[in-house]
């Protein structure tokens, strides 16, 4: 909970001495030291950047790892960032603020759409920068589980480069990440308990279309209790995905993005008065 607190108030650690940051840049220059088109190659840099992550129960106590790990505040920040612009009817820095939150390119992307990958950002990332981190910290993993996804992150990615190398990458932040996705349903549930039936619903029926086990899951259940639609063409670089239909309701406006963020507040103080 004081991990929480202190996210709440002071937000992110300085870049320059943000240990993710350092991390970051650890995992990088491991990769460009070993890579090669290899599963194997990249399951030993992945077991390098876990042994990393989890050095740092050693060396820091647990509320300072999990204070470290989870990024509700830069969340919430650049999504109501994202909304602000659009509300001034500057899409343009809407489109400049976008990559902060998603990966896919904002060139061409329109309002409804900039909207669409913010709220669904919101969703997916109140697991992984909440939620998730959260509850591994519980068992003093949060170092471990930011180091899982800093580097699907980083090689986690279905591109001709990383699509063997990454592999062991992804596929441990979906393990990693499939209990805290239905425990963010769960919350989201528990938060809006008129929209709870809907919630159930889309995460039973619906989520299991989309491509990522744990992203379709908070997907839905944000779409459901908000009342809105998800889903579409995404595209990323030269690649586009398909994503299924999320929820039943109407298609995202800029003020949406507001609620998204209020919902995720609110999953996280239950979290914490669920869990403390």
């Amino acid at each position: 909970m004081l991990a929480l607190l202190l996210d709440r108030l002071l937000g992110e650690p300085p870049t320059v001495m943000h240990p993710v940051v350092g991390f970051g840049a650890l995992m990088g220059a491991v990769e460009r030291r070993m890579y090669t088109d290899s599963r194997v190659t990249g399951a030993l840099y992945t077991a390098f950047g876990v042994a990393i992550g989890a050095s740092s129960a050693l060396v820091a106590p647990r509320w300072l790892s999990t204070y470290v790990a989870v990024a509700g505040r830069a969340l919430w920040a650049e999504a109501s960032g994202v909304a602000a612009a659009l509300e001034a009817g500057d899409i343009a820095l809407s489109r400049e603020r976008l990559p902060a939150l998603v990966g896919r390119d904002p060139t061409d992307l329109d309002v409804e759409e900039i909207v669409r990958a913010t709220v669904e950002s919101v969703a997916e990332n109140t697991v992984d920068a909440i939620v998730a981190p959260y509850l591994w910290g519980r068992v003093n993993l949060a170092g471990a589980y930011r180091a899982v996804n800093t580097m699907d992150a980083m090689v986690g990615h279905r591109s001709d480069r990383y699509r063997r190398f990454g592999w062991a990458s992804a596929r441990l932040d979906d393990a990693a990440n499939y209990l805290p996705a239905r425990v963010t349903a769960a919350l989201v549930a528990a938060v809006r308990p008129a929209a709870s039936g809907r919630v159930l619903h889309a995460v039973r029926v619906q989520a299991p279309a989309h491509p990522s086990p744990n992203a379709g899951v908070a997907e839905a259940a944000f779409a459901a209790a908000l009342g809105l639609r998800l889903g579409g063409t995404n595209r990323y670089g030269n690649r586009t995905e398909t994503r299924p239909v999320l929820g039943d309701g109407r298609v995202a406006e800029p003020r949406d993005i507001g609620r998204a963020v209020a919902l995720s507040q609110h999953v996280t103080v239950a979290l914490a008065l669920a869990a403390p």
